[in-house]
């Protein structure tokens, strides 16, 4: 494995993690292993941003770079969160490309929404998420930002996934849906060009997914962005991500984009609604 000088860094890869220890070796490898036969081979870099983990991570990474692969690792000590952990990596890249993907080392399928994407010869979609990074990054050479989404026709979602957790997921996607017309915010693996990120203004370090955060903020346009489908499996290792507390700051993120997309005409719309719904009740309790 060659080390890469930062001035050859094209793309880097961040991944948040926390209590991911079990997969970062296999993650590491298979990415490396992934990229070694494609045009990227000697200029990715992959950063773990970790919420202080304390469970052999960074000896794991320490182990890692003696190896050779092009890995660092950042232990956050004061922060958590998945979007600032995220946005934390972004900062620290050194890449033109900006690529963000789980630690839990979920599938990918191997078609595309044909109306945005062109599939190299040779791509194989099959596996899991590091091996569908080099194509990832082809896409990114067309497009501003490429998103994995679980609502194609063609993806699927493992049979043990919870139930409760399905309707959380579709939940938070019907009420993002006036703000980004992507199928699905909410996917964890994405890349966006460096030049949208540093575009984005008032980053909310704070929500429940910050692809969402950078498709309202970005002001990427729809023409730019791709999706691809892929396999949504059960973690392998590790521990959710997703609590309650997750979950309100999501709703406060939206409370927050609908504001910031929207302003005060929002506010003053809902409420002549609601002036409206009250004004109906009130006429048909006059009536009965």
């Amino acid at each position: 494995m060659v080390r890469t000088r930062s001035s050859q860094i094209k793309a880097s890869i961040i991944v948040p993690t926390y209590k991911e220890n079990e997969n970062l070796r296999s993650l590491t490898k298979r990415l490396f292993q992934a990229i070694a036969s494609s045009s990227y081979s000697h200029w990715v870099e992959l950063i773990v941003v970790d919420d202080n983990s304390n469970d052999g991570s960074a000896e794991t990474v320490a182990e890692l770079q003696k190896e050779g692969y092009n890995v660092r690792i950042v232990v956050r000590t004061t922060e958590r969160g998945l979007s600032s952990a995220v946005v934390r990596g972004f900062q620290e890249s050194q890449g033109e490309y900006l690529v963000c993907m789980d630690a839990d080392l979920q599938v990918c399928q191997p078609l595309f929404f044909p109306v945005f994407l062109h599939l190299k010869n040779g791509v194989d979609w099959s596996q899991h998420p590091p091996e569908c990074i080099p194509a990832l990054l082809a896409l990114l050479d067309d497009s501003s930002f490429v998103q994995a989404t679980r609502y194609h026709p063609s993806s699927r979602t493992n049979e043990n996934w919870p139930l409760y957790r399905k309707i959380i997921s579709e939940g938070a996607r019907v009420l993002a849906r006036p703000l980004t017309s992507v199928s699905d915010p909410m996917s964890g693996l994405f890349g966006i060009k460096k030049e949208y990120f540093l575009k984005a203004k008032d980053m909310n370090p704070l929500g429940f997914k910050i692809a969402l955060d950078l498709l309202v903020k970005s002001n990427i346009p729809f023409r730019a962005i791709a999706e691809f489908p892929f396999d949504f499996g059960v973690r392998q290792e590790g521990e959710s991500k997703l609590t309650g507390k997750v979950m309100l700051r999501y709703l406060e993120q939206l409370a927050e984009l609908y504001f910031w997309k929207f302003g005060y005409s929002l506010i003053l719309f809902l409420l002549v609604i609601l002036v409206l719904v009250m004004f109906l009740l009130a006429k048909i309790a006059g009536f009965m």
